[in-house]
Formats: structure tokens, C-alpha cells, sequence
């Protein structure tokens, strides 16, 4: 019986103290209001990215690993001269090598590429050493912004949102016969738009049109979005 008492008496303050945070919450939420803001500043874009690419296709997969391979490292050769951190850093991207099927199913020969990017803050020393690699061809041209300018930037929209942000809770406050407001909560996103990359329309110029030329590129702008949101008591 003691036993049964007792929980029973657990029971009713488990039930008691929900009760009293349910009404605690009621009466929070009183006088609230959810409400955005958002800023964007539109910056030159002062990153540039040269995918350089090629594809190699042959009955023995060994050959064609080879030839792709002899290709990478002769564009790395070349790229490696003029690297430069933050200027132009260098990366190998994708290396693939496949088997090509006929049609009874059976594995006929073998395909693959590999690729190469260039990528910095040194438009120049990009496109110069884009053209002198001829052991690749010219995949894909992208621009964007490096973190130093995103984080300038992102720095002066959020301030920007922040304000609005402040002065629409004040406003509304207002609206409604308050006096004033506390934030309760909130959450901030960034993002940048730009122009859509290049598509790879020129991946298939001859390597005669390339030697020695610098790729021609021109940068656009991004506009870089900071959202404020959240809540604010009235009071």
C-alpha cells in the first residue's frame, strides 16, 4: 500500500509541474512577434577557376591509365612554374577510368579523363598558364569570391540587416501600442549570387588555337544576401 501511496503521489506532481510549464510557456509566448530583415551589398568577384581537362579511350585499361596520367603530370610540370598561393594554387580534380561495353555485353576497351584546376586571384597569371598547358584542354571557366572578400562583405550586409532588423521590431512594437521590445531569439544566413558559370563550350578548341594565348575571361559581380529572422516580446 506504501508503495502504491507514493506513486501515486509522483504521478500527481509530475502532472502538477507540467501543467505549471505549459502555463509558464502560455504566458511567454504573449505579445510576440516573428519578423525578418535583410541586407546585400553587390561586390566585383575576385576569384577565378579554370577547369582543364582531358579524355583518352583504348582496348587496354593499363595504356589508357598510362596516357592520362602522362597528360596530368605534364600539365602539373607547366602549372607548377608559375604557382603562386592564394594567387593561383593548383589542384588535381577528378581522374576517372571506366570500361566501354559492346553489344553483347562484353567489355571492349576502356575510357577515361582526368582534370586539372587553376584557380586564384591573379586573373593573368590563370588565363597565361591555362594557354601554355597543351597536354589538356580548356573545360570549364567559373568565377566566384575568395573568403577574405566574402567575409568583408558578409560583415557589411549583416550589419545592414541587423539595423533594418532593429528598427522594423521598433516600428511594429509601436504599431501595436508598445513601448518597446527584447529579442528573444534570431538566426542569420549568408549566401551569395552571381552570374551562372560557364558552361564548357570551349572544351573542345583545337590545341593549336591555345598554344601560348592567354584564355580571354571577364568577371561579373555577386551579390552577397545576409536574411535576419527571428522574434521579438513586446512589452
Amino acid at each position: 500500500m506504501f508503495t502504491t501511496k507514493l506513486i501515486a503521489a509522483c504521478v500527481i506532481t509530475v502532472c502538477a509541474t507540467a501543467t505549471f510549464a505549459q502555463n509558464f510557456q502560455h504566458e511567454a509566448l504573449q505579445n510576440v512577434a516573428q519578423l525578418s530583415a535583410s541586407g546585400s551589398v553587390e561586390v566585383q568577384q575576385d576569384l577565378l577557376s579554370i577547369s582543364m581537362t582531358t579524355s583518352r579511350d583504348g582496348a587496354d585499361a593499363g595504356v589508357v591509365q598510362s596516357q592520362l596520367k602522362q597528360a596530368l603530370e605534364a600539365a602539373l610540370t607547366q602549372a607548377r612554374q608559375a604557382a603562386s598561393p592564394g594567387l593561383m594554387d593548383i589542384r588535381t580534380g577528378n581522374f576517372s577510368l571506366y570500361p566501354r561495353y559492346g553489344k553483347e555485353g562484353k567489355i571492349n576497351g576502356w575510357q577515361g579523363s582526368t582534370e586539372l584546376v587553376l584557380e586564384g586571384k591573379d586573373f593573368s597569371r590563370i588565363t597565361t598558364t591555362a594557354g601554355k598547358i597543351q597536354s589538356l584542354s580548356l573545360g570549364n571557366v567559373s568565377f566566384g569570391l575568395s573568403r577574405e572578400q566574402r567575409a568583408r562583405v558578409e560583415g557589411e550586409a549583416q550589419a545592414q540587416a541587423i539595423e533594418r532588423f532593429k528598427a522594423r521590431a521598433t516600428d511594429i512594437a509601436k504599431s501595436f501600442g508598445f513601448a518597446s521590445y527584447t529579442l528573444r531569439e534570431v538566426s542569420i544566413n549568408a549566401n551569395d549570387q552571381g552570374p551562372v558559370p560557364r558552361p564548357r563550350m570551349m572544351s573542345s578548341m583545337a590545341k593549336s588555337d591555345m598554344t601560348e594565348a592567354a584564355v580571354p575571361v571577364e568577371a561579373g559581380k555577386s551579390t552577397v544576401l545576409v536574411n535576419v529572422s527571428g522574434s521579438v516580446q513586446m512589452k
